[in-house]
């Protein structure tokens, strides 16, 4: 079983605790956590609350998740949008709020549900039942391109690739402000949160790995600006950090900027526009794109 304590501030306040932690857990559904505080897994002081109970500035959430039960992933058919498919890969356009694989409330509608549906057995064996074919993942709320291994010897190459960073990456992202500079570099290591184990953080005492983010501007607006992000390195969450690290954090994104805005958005205003890699089979450089989601398009226009 997973412990961990959560300290409430000013920007969860007034929050129920349900849609809180739904919100912060990624990956875990809000039903399922309304079994957690009913089970006794989650409590304030070691009392229980209810899902309803709104979170107070100081309040520290203890929570335990207890050891998930593999169960039985079953295909489910779905429209997958395919990008690019042969008989070692299949690139995929993820679309918002979509899980890439299945976890504890989320077992079934995850892209692995789709994939099984589409591939059958035809999906590398590396990463278990649970993550059939992944090597790597995109956040629920990111859409974009996506890849998929089909078989172990394909595995292997494209995450050996990943571990040295040669994989090229190009992310599409609105930003809150103006930035003045019409590109730059963020290179700062990037670490788990002390004080809240649910969001990365900029980390300089020794304990981050790594991290370097090139951006550059595509266009200004009067309270935002549109760029592109390529990655030098994956860490987790790494743009949604650098950005909010530059006072400029992701348009939608309440976990590292929640800062006020008229747009109704689900999440994090960002898309993996493009992946390119070589080729495990055919040692040939290979680049898959996907295009902006309606909803970014759109945003675009109204700014």
């Amino acid at each position: 079983m997973e412990h961990f304590d959560i300290v409430i501030d000013e920007e969860q306040s007034g929050e129920r605790i349900d849609v809180f932690l739904a919100h912060f857990l990624e990956g875990y559904s809000r039903s399922w956590i309304q079994k957690l505080i009913r089970s006794g897994h989650i409590s304030v002081n070691e009392k229980p609350v209810r899902p309803n109970t709104k979170c107070t500035v100081g309040m520290v959430l203890s929570v335990d998740i207890p050891e998930p039960e593999i169960p039985d992933i079953r295909a489910e058919s779905m429209d997958l949008d395919i990008l690019y498919e042969d008989s070692d890969l299949i690139f995929v356009n993820k679309p918002k709020g979509m899980v890439v694989h299945p976890a504890p409330g989320h077992y079934t509608g995850t892209l692995v549900n789709g994939l099984l549906a589409h591939c059958g057995d035809e999906l590398s064996g590396i990463n278990g039942v649970m993550r059939p074919g992944i090597v790597h993942r995109i956040d629920m709320d990111t859409t974009g391109v996506l890849v998929v291994c089909k078989n172990d010897f394909s595995h292997n190459r494209v995450a050996a690739q990943l571990a040295e960073h040669s994989i090229r990456r190009r992310y599409l992202a609105i930003v809150h402000g103006v930035l003045e500079e019409d590109s730059g570099t963020v290179d700062l290591p990037i670490g788990r949160s002390r004080n809240n184990r649910l969001k990365m953080t900029v980390d300089q005492t020794g304990g981050g790995k790594r991290a370097v983010t090139h951006y550059q501007v595509l266009q200004r607006f009067e309270h935002f600006t549109y760029i592109e992000c390529r990655l030098e390195t994956g860490r987790t969450h790494q743009i949604r950090v650098h950005m909010a690290q530059m006072h400029h954090p992701l348009l939608g994104d309440t976990l590292y900027g929640n800062l006020p805005t008229h747009f109704h958005l689900q999440g994090q205003t960002l898309h993996a526009q493009m992946l390119g890699l070589i080729h495990p089979r055919t040692g040939e450089y290979l680049e898959v794109t996907a295009p902006l989601p309606a909803y970014f398009s759109h945003l675009l226009q109204v700014l």
